[in-house]
Order: structure tokens, then C-alpha cells, then sequence
């Protein structure tokens, strides 16, 4: 079970969001604003299920590799209206990527309400969104159980 996750808010304050988010199905994204299947592909998909699926939350997790500092303005430069179509943190030190084991960006992490680990994707080719919405479908429906 997951009892926190620490990362940084837009305006570099740590926040858990373990504890910002209790009691919530949540979709982790991690992603990194150089991948290009993040963001020509994965993060507009994440929108979609957060529009799509009023029951979970989508967050995405910037995963900072190089160890440099990144700012509100270099998040939100991806993005046409310059703001964020879902909360997104920042991994400073990919610490809780590597929490993770994920394989690469973007990694799609389902956490279920209790904090259990649902299902962990990566990518986001057709294969990859169509084991994703079915996880997501899943984590919903084991979650109101």
C-alpha cells in the first residue's frame, strides 16, 4: 500500500499527494516535457479520461532527469493556453519515478482509493490506451464495489 507520494507543486512547494488527494481513485502520468508520445499523445489522452471519467483523478508528474530546475513557465509551455488541463507536479529528482519502476515516459500508474497499486502501463501507442482504458474501467469498478 501507498502512503505517500512526495513531489512539488507548479510553485515548488512539496506536497503528498497521497494526502492532497485521500480517498480518490487517482491515474499517475509521468512524463517528461521532451518525450514526444507524452506530449503529442499521452497527456492529451489524460485530459480525455479526466473529462471522460468524473470518478478518478488524473495526475501528471513531470519527471525531471537531468536534475535541472524546472519551472511553472517550462510546464506549461507544452500546453496552447498555457495552463494545465489537469493538476501536474514535479518530480525534481525522479525519486518517485524510480518508486515506481517505471519503464520509461510516459508510465501510466493506477492507484485505487486504498492506496493499493492498481496497474502500471507504459506508453502510449494504441496497445498501450487500449490496456489503459480497460485498467481504468476496472480500478473504477473495483473502487465502488
Amino acid at each position: 500500500m501507498i502512503t505517500t507520494i512526495k513531489v512539488h507543486d507548479l510553485d515548488q512547494n512539496e506536497v503528498d499527494l497521497i494526502n492532497l488527494y485521500n480517498n480518490k481513485p487517482l491515474v499517475l502520468i509521468f512524463y517528461n516535457n521532451e518525450c514526444l508520445g507524452c506530449t503529442g499523445r499521452a497527456i492529451p489522452l489524460a485530459y480525455e479520461y479526466q473529462q471522460e471519467f468524473k470518478d478518478i483523478q488524473v495526475l501528471g508528474i513531470h519527471s525531471n532527469f537531468r536534475n535541472n530546475d524546472i519551472s511553472r513557465t517550462d510546464i506549461e509551455s507544452i500546453f496552447t493556453k498555457k495552463e494545465t488541463p489537469f493538476p501536474i507536479y514535479i518530480d525534481k529528482h525522479h525519486r518517485v519515478y524510480d518508486d515506481f519502476n517505471c519503464e520509461g515516459t510516459p508510465q501510466w500508474v493506477l492507484i485505487k482509493k486504498d492506496g493499493t497499486v492498481y496497474r502500471s502501463i507504459f506508453g502510449s501507442q494504441s496497445g498501450a490506451q487500449n490496456r489503459l482504458l480497460y485498467a481504468i474501467q476496472g480500478l473504477i469498478e473495483e473502487d465502488n464495489l
